[in-house]
């Protein structure tokens, strides 16, 4: 069965922005979506982050699913990665603002706690998509450009949506269409 899990990012939380109305869309094409709290985000850790993940036994990962992570959570997804069982890929990763290291804001700094193993992350999942805005505030290009160079990954630089956000696009972002449109030609 088709598996999504989407991961909001830093003092985030599942109905802001897009995250909720992205869900519904996939429920409606029977999927299964999982779209957790992720505990004590406003000062995110990849380890704290991997431990609640890994123990929900409901979550799945396998080749049917997709994992979808905004800003910090697109981070949480590379950690993930690395730390899933040898045996196990996901088909594809949807990286929304994505970043490579803490921005100079220590609340960050749990995120890169330990060093990305590029080489592993990437035999981890068939796909990865990153997606990011020539004018993000938060979050330079430069980091999504270094990051899908060292994955193989596709980088999508859409025009002027500052960071796929309520709070920095406006009421805009309460739906993605587009990346819906991406996830279903997948």
């Amino acid at each position: 069965m088709k598996n999504a899990i989407i991961l909001h990012g830093t003092d985030g939380y599942p109905t802001e922005n897009w995250f909720d109305w992205l869900r519904q869309e996939l429920e409606k094409k029977s999927w299964q979506v999982n779209l957790p709290q992720l505990p004590n985000c406003d000062r995110p850790n990849i380890k704290t982050y991997n431990k609640f993940l890994l123990e929900e036994k409901s979550y799945q990962f396998n080749k049917d699913s997709i994992l979808i992570g905004h800003s910090s959570g697109a981070v949480a997804i590379l950690g993930l990665l690395q730390v899933l069982p040898e045996s196990v890929v996901v088909n594809s990763c949807y990286l929304i603002g994505a970043f490579k290291d803490n921005l100079d804001w220590d609340a960050l700094d749990g995120l890169f706690e330990e060093p990305f193993d590029f080489a592993k992350i990437k035999n981890k999942a068939k796909h990865f998509i990153f997606i990011h805005s020539d004018n993000d505030p938060y979050c330079p290009l430069e980091h999504a450009e270094f990051l899908a160079e060292k994955l193989g990954g596709e980088l999508i630089v859409r025009k002027g949506q500052k960071h796929f956000s309520v709070g920095s696009f406006g009421e805009e972002y309460k739906k993605f269409p587009f990346l819906l449109e991406l996830i279903k030609k997948n």
